[in-house]
């Protein structure tokens, strides 16, 4: 698809204006200045002509901010990809020589550069944007992003700048433009999520576990800012890796810290977009800090994972960094499975992603939990195999009463649900449920996946 990127200084309203052609909140958005500092990707669609937004950080230069170099690299990289660019501007603030130093950027990429006044909100401030022709970028748009006019006008000029694609007149002749669709308050319904047809992989932990740093090697490419500074990732970045066979949407996400210590409007909204990662992830890669240890924050995290019904496979990085001993590894790996007790069943791996130990094992492991996680087990042989053990060793009497168990099935659902058909069902005791849960995993092998199992009247 054709690619369309929003460039400019901070807090000109980027972010409102991409989760308003993506039309849904995406980007976290906030009066504070720097707030977006990755690459964003999201989808739009113009009267039949679909393409992709990117939102980046705000431009700056001699800012003395710490992310000033690592973000004006993501906002080059995106006009590098882009086929054509917002260039926006806030009109209230007027002309700045930031805005001039962006605009010589921009003319250097010799791609099609569309100048954008946004927040003119009333009649009055169309008169007071003239100043920005002396950018010398042509025709002006005048636009509110937060309430949607003036984004026709704008996309009908940008859709038809596309190259054109296969199956699409971008010219928009027949088309009825009088309706912005992007002008509609649709941002507060309930968004639809669009299911993919390959595996969601999110990358969660707390901060400077090396979440990002993964992601980037993994895709070969500077996707998202790496720095030692905790809470550098702000959003959920969605990326999709094709390679060595394998396919699937990776997740980097903001450190999740505990509540307590989270003081700030932007991170809160950051671990919330990344508590919303694993609740919409099929498998998540949990990564630890080797030189911190599982901690408490890790053990919730987990949890998290676990509540949520999320495969799950434990990375535990900056290996390299450890001092060993004899049987370091096994003691780690012996600490984790009993501070995740019960639910010790879980691939745990070693690694340095900075040294690029085991990075393809991780993803092959990551992969096969979600194959173990979707897997459907026919009823005849669920039957087959289980009542035998079932008949072996009986549930204990309770209150007197005898549990006959007649039948097992699987439900249809998106992790493995069990249901055992018996007799008294309500005095089947947790320990005995224990006992056919560790009979499942260890006939049908589902290290890494939660199960669920019920008893019902036969």
């Amino acid at each position: 698809m054709p690619i369309l990127a929003i460039v400019g200084r901070p807090n000109v309203g980027k972010s409102t204006l991409f989760n308003r052609l993506v039309g849904r909140r995406e980007a976290i958005t906030d009066i504070t200045s720097g707030v977006t500092r990755d690459r964003h990707y999201g989808k739009s669609d113009w009267n039949g002509v679909e393409f992709s937004v990117i939102d980046t950080g705000g431009y700056v230069d001699q800012s003395g901010d710490v992310f000033e170099k690592e973000i004006k690299k993501q906002v080059t990289l995106a006009v590098e990809e882009a086929d054509c660019i917002l260039f926006m501007v806030d009109a209230r603030e007027g002309l700045t020589g930031m805005d001039q130093d962006v605009a010589v950027v921009l003319r250097r990429s010799k791609k099609p550069v569309f100048l954008v006044v946004n927040k003119v909100d009333t009649n009055k401030q169309i008169h007071d944007i003239s100043e920005f022709y002396k950018l010398g970028l042509g025709e002006i748009f005048s636009i509110s992003a937060i309430s949607g006019s003036g984004t026709g006008e704008i996309l009908d000029a940008v859709v038809a700048s596309f190259p054109v694609v296969a199956g699409h007149d971008t010219s928009l002749q027949g088309y009825d433009t009088s309706t912005d669709r992007h002008s509609r308050s649709h941002l507060d319904d309930e968004p639809v999520d669009e299911i993919p047809e390959i595996p969601r992989i999110a990358i969660v932990g707390r901060p400077n576990a090396g979440k990002s740093s993964l992601v980037n090697l993994l895709l070969g490419n500077e996707r998202t800012i790496v720095t030692p500074i905790a809470g550098t990732t702000r959003d959920s970045i969605h990326s999709t890796y094709n390679a060595f066979g394998l396919e699937f949407q990776l997740i980097d996400t903001a450190g999740i810290r505990k509540k307590g210590k989270v003081k700030e409007d932007i991170e809160f909204y950051s671990v919330m977009r990344a508590i919303g990662s694993i609740e919409n992830s099929d498998v998540c890669i949990l990564m630890i800090d080797a030189e911190r240890g599982f901690e408490s924050q890790d053990i919730n995290i987990f949890s998290l994972i676990q509540k949520n019904h999320k495969g799950v496979v434990i990375l535990v990085n900056k290996w390299d960094l450890v001092e060993k001993e004899t049987n370091t590894h096994k003691e780690f790996d012996e600490m984790i499975r009993e501070k995740i007790a019960p639910f010790k069943d879980v691939p745990i791996l070693f690694t340095s992603v900075i040294q690029k130990q085991r990075i393809l094992k991780a993803v092959e492991t990551a992969i096969a939990v979600f194959k173990r996680k979707s897997r459907k087990i026919p009823t005849r042989e669920l039957n087959d195999i289980m009542l035998p053990i079932i008949a072996q060793y009986p549930p204990p009497r309770v209150k007197d009463k005898l549990i006959k168990i007649k039948f097992v099935t699987q439900l249809q659902k998106h992790y493995p649900i069990f249901v055992f058909f018996c007799s008294h069902p309500q005095y089947v005791r947790e320990s005995y449920e224990r006992f056919l849960e560790n009979k499942l995993r260890e006939k049908f092998d589902f290290n890494g996946v939660p199960i669920e199992i019920f008893f019902r009247q036969k």
